[in-house]
């Protein structure tokens, strides 16, 4: 189940994965499951209840699911761009969100290894917005203003 606006636990703060555990990988096939199953490109542990900071998110090039636990943002572009923005935790809804257009980060991969992972534009875009979960952040919260609007039916929703 996809925890929605309103329910208080999207505001709070994730906190660091120690060790990957069965219910930790259980939790992850779970997370992709939910994310395929409800068309979405990113999803973070929180959105299905769990404060632990697990990101996945789909590469638009490649289609592959990428995972990244504990993740943290190294560095961030001066060039931003505004883009749409939509989530699976604000169903029916888009907005317009200014988010750096290259970024760099530090995580722990599937074998609890640490990485570094550079990303640009959707991509870029998709792992911010996922790291935002981790912090209570949504989109809505960054939406530039006025751009917030609902998705017609028919239309395609972009749900991070």
């Amino acid at each position: 189940i996809i925890r929605t606006e309103g329910d208080t636990i999207l505001r709070k703060q994730s906190k660091d994965v120690m060790e990957l555990t069965d219910n930790l990988k259980t939790l992850i096939l779970d997370m992709k499951d939910t994310m395929r199953i409800n068309n979405g490109v990113g999803i973070a542990a929180v959105q299905v209840g769990v404060l632990r900071k697990i990101i996945i998110v789909e590469n638009p090039e490649t289609n592959e699911l990428m995972l990244f636990i504990n993740p943290s943002l190294l560095y961030e572009s001066k060039e931003h761009e505004i883009g749409i923005e939509g989530c699976l935790s604000v169903p029916g809804m888009r907005g317009q969100v200014n988010r750096a257009l290259k970024i760099k980060i530090k995580a722990k991969n599937e074998n609890m290894e640490d990485i570094e992972f550079e990303a640009e534009g959707m991509l870029a875009r998709e792992i911010l917005h996922e790291i935002d979960h981790l912090d209570g952040t949504l989109y809505i919260d960054k939406v530039e203003e006025g751009t917030l609007e609902e998705v017609e039916e028919g239309e395609e929703e972009i749900n991070d």
